[in-house]
C-alpha cells in the first residue's frame, strides 16, 4: 500500500492498531539526534551521462582503494580468482534472493547444497544453512538458537570476540529473555578463571571466537572441557581461511559454528555486501535459522534438489518460525562455493599457510625495528597486534606511502590504545611488508 494515498482514517487505523498516536510517536523509539526533521533536499534529476560522470568524479574519491591493505579486524584482502567473477556474474544467478518456486531453480538449489556440504567440511558440523546475512548476525542467530533449544537464558561472550559482533549482541537482545554476559579478557585471550566462575545452570552457551579480535588462537577446548558437564553450547567463530592448518571448531568441541565469509571470494567492497556461514551438530536441525538445501530423485530417477527445511515465517511456519531472518545471501554463498571449489583442500591449505608465514615474518621484522608484540607469548593466525608510541603517526606516515597500515584497536579496547593491529594475506609481498615494517 502507497501510504500517501491512504486516507486520514486509514492512517489513524494503522496507526492504532501498533499502538502509536502519531507518526512521531511511531519513530519515538530513533533518537531525535539521528532524525532529520526536516524535508529531503534532494537535488534535480540527471540524465545517463551527467549521471555518470558524477559517479565516476565521486569514485575518485576513494584514495583507500589503491592502497596496500594491511587493515584486517573481520573483513581480508584476499586474491580472488577470476573464476570466481566469471561464473557468479552469469545471469542465472545474479540475485540474492531465495526462489519461491524453487524446484524450478535446480542450478541455484544445486549451489546451496554444495555450499552446504563444503561448509560441514570446513567447520567439521553435520549440518549447515544455505547462508545468512554477514557473521555477527550468524552468531546473534546461533546464540537465539541456543537459548531456545536449552530453555535457558544466560549466555556467556568473550570480550575477546569481534567489537562490532559484541554491539550486535547487545541490540539483538535488548528486548528479549537472553542475558548476555561478557568474560573478561587475560593476555589477548578469554579468561579461563573469570569464565568458570561465571558459569552456572542457566548458561546456555559459550560464545569464543578464535583466532580472535585481536589476532590470536583461543584455547578452545579448553572452553569446551570447561562446560562438558554443564550442558551449554560452545558457540565458535571461526576465520574459514584458517582451517587450511589449525583444527576445525567441530574438533575442538565447538557445538555450532559461525563465519564471515568474505575472505571466501568475496570483495571488501567498503563493507559488503558480505556473507554469514552457520554450522551446527545434527541435534540443532530443525532449530536452524534460514533455509537447508536437500537431495533428491524426481519422479524420473535423476538426482534433484529441494528446499527441506525452511524455518522462516513467511512460508508455513508464521508465528512458530525459529527465526525472524527471511532471506540470505545467496550470490556471496555462491561466490563462496566457486572459491571452495577453485581452491580445494590443497589450495586453501596454501593460502592458510601463506597468510600464517607472512604474519610470522612481520612480527619478527617490525621486532626488529623496535616495535612490541603486545602479546609475545600468544599463538597468532594472520594477525599481529604491535605496541607503538604513537600508533596515528605510523597510519599517518603509511598512508603517505601507499599503505594502509592495519587497524587501531584502541577504540574498541581502550587499554589497548597504543596498539595496532595488522594483518596479513597471501597477496601482500616481502617488499610491502618490509615497507611496512620501515614506516614504523
Amino acid at each position: 500500500m502507497d501510504y500517501t494515498q491512504i486516507t486520514q482514517q486509514q492512517r489513524q487505523a494503522m496507526l492504532e492498531a501498533v499502538g502509536a498516536a502519531s507518526m512521531k510517536d511511531l519513530l519515538k523509539q530513533v533518537p531525535s539526534k539521528l532524525q532529520l526533521g526536516r524535508a529531503l533536499d534532494l537535488p534535480a534529476a540527471m540524465d545517463e551521462l551527467s549521471l555518470q560522470q558524477h559517479l565516476t568524479a565521486l569514485a575518485k574519491k576513494n584514495s583507500g582503494a589503491e592502497k596496500v591493505c594491511f587493515a584486517g579486524a573481520g573483513a581480508y584482502d584476499h586474491f580472488i580468482p577470476s573464476v570466481v567473477d566469471a561464473l557468479a556474474n552469469k545471469g542465472e544467478f545474479v540475485t540474492a534472493y531465495t526462489p519461491y518456486q524453487p524446484e524450478a531453480s535446480q542450478g541455484a538449489l544445486q549451489a546451496f547444497f554444495e555450499f552446504q556440504t563444503m561448509i560441514c567440511q570446513l567447520s567439521g558440523m553435520d549440518i549447515a544453512n544455505a547462508s545468512m546475512y554477514e557473521g555477527a548476525t550468524a552468531l546473534a542467530e546461533a546464540i537465539l538458537m541456543a537459548a531456545n533449544a536449552s530453555g535457558r537464558r544466560q549466555v556467556l561472550f568473550s570480550r575477546a570476540i569481534n567489537p562490532d559482533y559484541r554491539r550486535v549482541i547487545e541490540t539483538y537482545f535488548s528486548d528479549l529473555p537472553v542475558m548476555p554476559v561478557e568474560v573478561a579478557m587475560k593476555d589477548g585471550a578469554t579468561d579461563l578463571d573469570d569464565l568458570k566462575g561465571k558459569l552456572s545452570a542457566d548458561t546456555a552457551a559459550i560464545v569464543v571466537q578464535s583466532p580472535n579480535f585481536l589476532g590470536i588462537m583461543e584455547d578452545v577446548k579448553a572452553v569446551a572441557e570447561l562446560a562438558k558437564d554443564s550442558g551449554a553450547a560452545i558457540i565458535q567463530s571461526f576465520n574459514p581461511i584458517s582451517v587450511g592448518i589449525v583444527k576445525r571448531p567441530g574438533d575442538q568441541g565447538a557445538t555450532i559454528a559461525v563465519a564471515e565469509g568474505q575472505p571466501l571470494g568475496i570483495p571488501l567492497s567498503f563493507g559488503g555486501p558480505y556473507l554469514g556461514i552457520f554450522a551446527a551438530k545434527e541435534q540443532f536441525m530443525r532449530r536452524m535459522p534460514g533455509r537447508l538445501v536437500g537431495q533428491t530423485v524426481d519422479v524420473d530417477g535423476n538426482r534433484a534438489f529441494c528446499l527441506t527445511l525452511q524455518t522462516r515465517e513467511q512460508h508455513i511456519r508464521r508465528e512458530k518460525a525459529t527465526s525472524n531472518v527471511c532471506t540470505n545471501q545467496g550470490l556471496m554463498a555462491l561466490r563462496a562455493s566457486v572459491y571452495l571449489a577453485a581452491m580445494g583442500p590443497e589450495g586453501l591449505a596454501e593460502v592458510a599457510q601463506l597468510c600464517h608465514n607472512k604474519a610470522a615474518y612481520f612480527a619478527a621484522e617490525a621486532q626488529k625495528r623496535g616495535a612490541k608484540l603486545k602479546f609475545p607469548g600468544r599463538a597468532f593466525f594472520n594477525e599481529v597486534l604491535v605496541e607503538l608510541p604513537s600508533v596515528q603517526d605510523v597510519i599517518k606516515r603509511a598512508s603517505g606511502e601507499g599503505i594502509i597500515a592495519g587497524y587501531a584497536v584502541g577504540k574498541d579496547y581502550p587499554e589497548l590504545e597504543n596498539c595496532l593491529l595488522v594483518a596479513l594475506t597471501e597477496k601482500r609481498t616481502r617488499e610491502q611488508i618490509d615497507k611496512l615494517v620501515a614506516c614504523l
